[in-house]
């Protein structure tokens, strides 16, 4: 990793409880976070010195970061600078801790009396917290935070920024909560906060998002508990029971590096009847590419060659990766049914309409003989999307992929309403 000393630091923009943020004189609209070897708990009321958090603390960010903006969530992080350093954008930063909760447990237990420790929230419980150290972060509602008309780097703040970042704090928090359950750990909660990119006037995720800011439960039992809450625990700070709250942040941080990978495997194999299709096909592979879904192209004709085709089949069925099967036919569809009939392997249709016959063609994708099982998708892309789906299941990195795109369609249809009505005035 560089050093720090590589960048020519300008202004310390900001400072708090465990990290400095710096100006970057040769990167206009970038900034350096650098942790400190802090650790503290009820608004620093207790706060002590750990060696080597900050660099446990940037490593879990780094990756924590790297997985959802490979996901395709937004976010003000660059790229790790060094052992205590990550650089990102410069956010002006909305002072609002975002809380999400899948699991009752801590401080909303004693603001909502009668609730049982391990209540499972479905939908998620969403609540927000003003920034105020001198009070104690107090609870907010939606319309105290559209009262208070923030307005950060020439964006105002109001019901549409209000409900992406609502929004975006679930789709986050349900990213993490996937990831987490592969090394068979629940996420209870989680803060988050956003910011507003100064260059681009958008809302991202900023700050950090490390083991200070999570409950996490292995086995999703709270006295296996992984997260700061040891530390706030403690009834007495001895040097001892503070190498058991390093311990477990380094657990933490090694953990973290592998919700960046899956042993899932699986891709899309598409055959077309004629190269006529390659279009239409390689629209399936591109669309696949963007999922982390690898995809092969083949050419075969289940009524001029049915052997060749099941052939092909059996190549892709021999070697135990998981396959889904699309079959891209025009005029009469008989690559499906013969694969659907032949394979326990999912199968697909995805015909190639054409203007002239394309309504009559379309039936024998759609029309099956009994037993087969095969659907039909007329668009190459939701093709592609439909079998990531399937490997998604057991792959949390489609998955992750899947859910960040819902969340940025819902988000771009909002911009764009919001857009409309301005216009509309």
């Amino acid at each position: 990793m560089a050093s720090t000393s590589e960048l020519q630091l300008g202004q310390k923009l900001n400072e708090g409880k465990t990290k400095q943020i710096f100006e970057l004189v040769d990167q206009p609209g970038l900034v350096l976070v650098q942790s400190k070897d802090q650790i503290t708990a009820g608004n620093a009321v207790r706060k002590d010195q750990m060696e080597g958090k900050a660099a446990i603390a940037n490593k879990t960010t780094s990756c924590v970061f790297k997985l959802l903006q490979e996901a395709g969530v937004k976010t003000a992080f660059v790229k790790q600078h060094s052992d205590t350093a990550f650089i990102a954008a410069h956010c002006e930063m909305i002072p609002i801790e975002w809380v999400c909760r899948r699991v009752a447990t801590g401080s909303f237990l004693k603001r909502n009396p009668g609730v049982k420790e391990g209540y499972r929230f479905a939908p998620l419980k969403m609540e927000m917290f003003f920034k105020d150290d001198a009070n104690n972060d107090p609870q907010w509602s939606e319309e105290q935070l559209l009262a208070a008309n923030f307005s950060l780097a020439g964006l105002n703040i109001g019901q549409c920024e209000v409900d992406i970042m609502n929004r975006s704090t679930v789709a986050i928090f349900e990213i993490l909560e996937k990831a987490w359950a592969t090394q068979n750990c629940t996420l209870v909660d989680m803060k988050i906060e956003f910011g507003v990119n100064v260059k681009t006037q958008e809302i991202v995720l900023a700050d950090v998002i490390d083991n200070d800011s999570w409950r996490l439960w292995p086995a999703g039992d709270r006295s296996q508990q992984k997260d700061k809450q040891v530390y706030r625990d403690l009834k007495e700070v001895t040097p001892e029971a503070m190498q058991m709250v390093k311990r477990n942040f380094e657990w933490v941080a090694e953990r973290v590096k592998l919700l960046l990978e899956s042993e899932a495997t699986g891709r899309v194999v598409v055959l077309m009847g004629s190269t006529s299709d390659m279009a239409h096909c390689e629209k399936i592979k591109k669309a696949c590419s963007t999922y982390g879904v690898p995809c092969v192209l083949r050419v075969t004709s289940a009524h001029k060659g049915p052997d060749e085709t099941l052939r092909i089949k059996a190549e892709y069925e021999g070697d135990g990766v998981p396959t889904v099967f699309v079959a891209v036919a025009g005029r009469s569809n008989g690559l499906g049914p013969v694969m659907s009939g032949n394979t326990a392997y999912p199968v697909v249709n995805c015909p190639p309409l054409t203007p002239d016959w394309g309504a009559q063609d379309v039936w024998s994708s759609l029309r099956m003989p009994s037993g087969l099982g095969c659907s039909t998708i007329m668009s190459p892309e939701a093709a592609a999307q439909f079998a990531a789906q399937i490997f998604g299941l057991n792959n949390h990195l489609v998955w992750c992929k899947l859910r960040a795109k819902m969340l940025n369609t819902w988000v771009s249809l909002k911009v764009a309403d919001q857009k409309l009505q301005a216009c509309s005035l």
